[in-house]
């Protein structure tokens, strides 16, 4: 029995980690600047939409298939990562952290692996879609536009879309350390 006893007595002796007083203010703080990220982040993108959307009607796309399917990719690939962030904020309103820890850290983690595959099978599938679109567009730029203008059209894209996905990886590595941070 002796041993049960050292036993007890060690685990007893244990430092208990400290709760911070104002741990549930750090965590709605994480989860606002979350919300507010995606808020931002689609604002953006309905901004960039709207711009294709009023270019679309601009340069009449509608009379040429190639230039409308183009554009439509561009516009439709906007709008569905417009609706997943939508859904994703919802999603994240909708966990409520007044609830016991186990079930919070629950519905943390399936927010979380959500996250995940919005950024790891959605934003790629989504990037590509709307690189497709753009390419599509090439053709008719370089019919339409100077040789010196659409060279600069091709190298700034190139630079966009280089910085673009850099921007979007460092902001997901963001989030996503957020949400660990929050789920543990």
């Amino acid at each position: 029995m002796k041993t049960f006893e050292d036993l007890k007595s060690q685990w007893e002796e244990q430092s208990q980690p400290e709760i911070p007083n104002d741990g549930s203010k750090i965590v709605m703080q994480r989860i606002n600047d979350i919300q507010n990220k995606q808020r931002i982040t689609n604002a953006v993108l309905l901004t960039t939409t709207m711009v294709l959307i009023g270019f679309f009607f601009y340069v009449n796309a509608y009379s040429s298939l190639v230039v409308s399917l183009g554009l439509l990719l561009m516009i439709g690939s906007l709008i569905v990562r417009i609706m997943i962030e939508f859904f994703s904020i919802k999603a994240l309103e909708r966990i409520d952290f007044t609830k016991d820890a186990v079930t919070f850290k629950t519905d943390m983690i399936s927010y979380y692996k959500k996250r995940i595959t919005t950024h790891y099978v959605a934003t790629p599938i989504i990037l590509a879609l709307y690189a497709t679109g753009f390419i599509l567009l090439l053709p008719s730029f370089k019919q339409n536009l100077s040789q010196g203008f659409y060279r600069y059209i091709v190298v700034s894209a190139i630079v966009i879309l280089i910085v673009m996905v850099f921007f979007i990886w460092k902001q997901i590595q963001k989030e996503l350390n957020s949400l660990k941070q929050l789920k543990s």
